[in-house]
């Protein structure tokens, strides 16, 4: 069975009711962390520079988000000190039947592209939890560097980094 075609959109408030979902989802659960859920009718609402929202759809079915952030930016300043000229992103698959079909590598792609469409933007971040091996190696074979161990809230993540070709 040859993967889907991929395409990202960007998330609107109608999507909430879906992020709810998949947020119960036991392993969007086991790869999320202990970090509280988003408020997603808040959070879809909102529209500030350093965030975006998106939704994935597999022939046209949404299957996933990704969230984009520049760290530098982002409020909470939850990477810390970052210099400018970084994104982090966030991805996740919501139904479990999606899983290990070649959507996640597209989301990921999709979203580097996006990323690097922005000719000032140096490097992606990416902290997947210490304990996930298969998202770590999956990072890795997209080419992420692993930059090291990190303590984000009660999670102890691992943060990856992957530079302008």
């Amino acid at each position: 069975m040859s993967a889907p075609t991929v395409r990202l959109r960007r998330a609107t408030p109608a999507d909430a009711p879906l992020l709810r979902a998949w947020d119960e989802q036991p392993h969007v659960i086991d790869s999320a962390g202990a970090d509280d859920r988003d408020d997603w009718d808040e959070q879809l609402a909102r529209d500030v520079p350093w965030l975006e929202f998106l939704i994935a759809e597999a022939d046209g079915v949404p299957v996933g988000a990704l969230q984009v952030i520049d760290p530098a930016e982002e409020e909470t300043h939850y990477w810390g000190a970052c210099p400018p000229n970084l994104r982090a992103i966030d991805i996740w698959i919501g139904p479990p039947e999606w899983l290990g079909r070649g959507v996640g590598t597209q989301m990921m792609r999709l979203a580097i592209a996006r990323c690097f469409a922005d000719p000032a933007v140096a490097a992606i971040l990416i902290d997947p939890l210490a304990e996930n091996l298969r998202a770590r190696r999956f990072y890795e074979r997209l080419g992420f560097r692993e930059v090291g161990p990190r303590r984000f809230g009660d999670d102890d993540c691992v943060v990856y980094r992957l530079d302008r070709a």
